[in-house]
């Protein structure tokens, strides 16, 4: 079963997994809202940094109940 399978499932069936996908998405929203932005003040890059982390760190959350779901059904 692929990960992007995997992840379908997981947001269809898990709570948890799909509260982080969103939390996920709207980091993703907000830097594409800094982005747009021509200049960014230092309160900008710093909640820029500050969203790069949470994206990262809730990207690895999702992976790793991934692997997890991997593991527990059998499919690599």
């Amino acid at each position: 079963m692929t990960e992007e399978k995997i992840k379908e499932l997981l947001l269809k069936d898990n709570e948890t997994f799909r509260k982080i996908y969103q939390d996920h998405q709207e980091c993703e929203q907000a830097l594409s809202r800094l982005r747009a932005k021509s200049f960014l003040t230092e309160e900008d890059r710093l909640q820029e940094k500050l969203l790069k982390k949470k994206k990262l760190r809730l990207k690895d959350e999702m992976y790793r109940m991934i692997l997890e779901f991997q593991q527990r059904t059998g499919h690599e």
